[in-house]
């Protein structure tokens, strides 16, 4: 009976590990489709999407949006490309179509399948061909626990800005780079949203691995699930790329990559010069994981910042939205003292959207900081205006800045930290427990010189 009773505890526990992640296992029906681009944006619209290996010949059709159901009929039908992916020892199949020769600022509805097997109908509208206002979504790393807690971020950011036209995310979309169930969780989490609006996304750490012979690389994942620009630099096609979007120019770089290999650095440095040089736009962003100046204690990035940084402040980049750091914190690298109202330099952000949490740093570079938050950013921009908002996902606005552009291409910051809620910096339940007294003791300090300084930038511009 004993004998019994452990193997029934064995089969109940193997039970327990095979249901602890869903499976994702590819059909004959689209799955995993995404939008994103590799032409011009006002004029072109691409997509990838996933089935078994029994999909041999994919098809998209289109046609401009009709609210009457009768446009399906005059939809047209272009091929798809297939490439066969060998993921955990099974055969899949990607995807990917290109529409070309749109019409600018026009709406239209898509599918895809194989002509048998169709996904729904899907809406997307093409970007202006000239400056307009527009918005986008922002994401720090989602990584652990994406189906269960990080599809409340995107899906709560979608809901607070429908209209939204970008969705961009820093690294770290998942714990394991090749792991399938993750890969399978992250493109549920965003479903149908994946859909109607495309997607910027650049690797993380965690989108890197190890192969046999001891050199790193992306996922095996990363080219296939999506479709991005093959404008960056050579051997880092999809990693690093830029787009330009109804006047503004987005520049996604592999920090990783660089950080792995100063080859890279330097060829990704060179790159990133001559597109900020023959940039023909009001405002730059600028994209990428490893932060310039970090926010968890006892990271920092100097390679990397001491590299991009000048860059930045030469070619006025407004804006550098980050990841890797697990803790949010909003800035500029300005001297203690001066005003902030007029940046020298980019806007920095670092934020997290999933579960993972650390300590934070509390650095001097901060106006606005948050431990222990999962958090989402929502950024609409207009000729003169950069207007920013970082919420957390249960709906509360937590930061918010202008960054307000003159004629001569200079920027004014008007920041809400004054008018927001207090910050949360509790240190997350993780470190509570873990972190002896000292360690304790160390952050109180650090807090109570980082609301010092605050107290003091705030009597400053209330006396002026």
């Amino acid at each position: 009976m004993l004998k019994k009773a452990c193997l029934l505890s064995l089969l109940s526990v193997s039970i327990a590990q095979a249901q602890e992640h869903k499976s994702y296992t590819p059909t004959a029906f689209p799955d995993r489709l995404i939008m994103g681009y590799q032409g011009n944006v006002a004029t072109s619209q691409s997509m990838n999407w996933r089935t078994d290996s029994t999909v041999i010949k994919s098809v998209a059709a289109i046609v401009e949006a009709d609210a009457s159901p009768d446009m399906v009929a005059k939809a047209q039908t272009i091929d798809a490309q297939t490439e066969r992916v060998v993921l955990e020892g099974k055969t899949v199949h990607y995807h990917s179509a290109h529409f070309t020769n749109l019409k600018p600022a026009t709406q239209y509805a898509y599918r895809v399948g194989d002509g048998t097997h169709w996904s729904e109908w899907f809406h997307f509208t093409t970007a202006h061909d000239k400056p307009a206002p527009f918005s986008f979504l922002y994401f720090g790393d989602a990584q652990n626990d994406i189906r269960s807690l990080w599809s409340r971020a995107i899906r709560g950011a979608y809901s607070k800005l429908p209209n939204v036209q970008l969705i961009l995310h820093a690294g770290d979309l998942i714990n394991s780079s090749n792991t399938d169930w993750q890969w399978g969780e992250w493109f549920e989490a965003g479903g149908w949203i994946n859909g109607m609006i495309p997607t910027l996304a650049v690797p993380g750490n965690h989108e890197y691995f190890k192969m046999e012979n001891g050199n790193r690389r992306v996922s095996y994942h990363w080219r296939p699930s999506f479709v991005l620009p093959e404008n960056g630099p050579q051997g880092l096609t999809e990693t690093a790329y830029y787009i330009d979007y109804q006047g503004t120019r987005f520049i996604s770089l592999d920090s990783q990559g660089a950080l792995l290999d100063s080859v890279v650095l330097e060829k990704q440095a060179n790159w990133l010069l001559d597109v900020l040089k023959t940039n023909p736009n009001r405002w730059t962003i600028v994209m990428h994981h490893h932060p310039v100046y970090s926010t968890s204690k006892g990271r920092d990035n100097d390679e990397w910042r001491d590299r991009m940084e000048p860059i930045y402040r030469q070619y006025g980049v407004d804006l550098v939205l980050q990841g890797h750091d697990h803790t949010y914190g909003r800035g500029l690298n300005m001297p203690l003292g001066k005003s902030r109202k007029q940046p020298d330099g980019p806007i920095y952000v670092v934020s997290v959207s999933g579960p993972k949490m650390y300590e934070i740093g509390l650095q001097d570079w901060m106006n606005r900081a948050a431990s222990n938050i999962q958090l989402f950013q929502t950024i609409q921009v207009s000729q003169d205006t950069l207007k920013y908002q970082s919420y957390a996902v249960t709906g509360e606005k937590y930061d918010a800045f202008e960054l307000i552009k003159n004629a001569k291409g200079k920027n004014r910051l008007v920041d809400h930290d004054p008018e927001l809620p207090a910050e949360r910096l509790e240190l997350p339940a993780e470190y509570q427990k873990r972190n002896t007294p000292q360690q304790k003791e160390e952050y109180r300090n650090r807090f109570q010189e980082y609301k010092a300084r605050k107290e003091a930038e705030l009597k400053k511009i209330s006396n002026r």
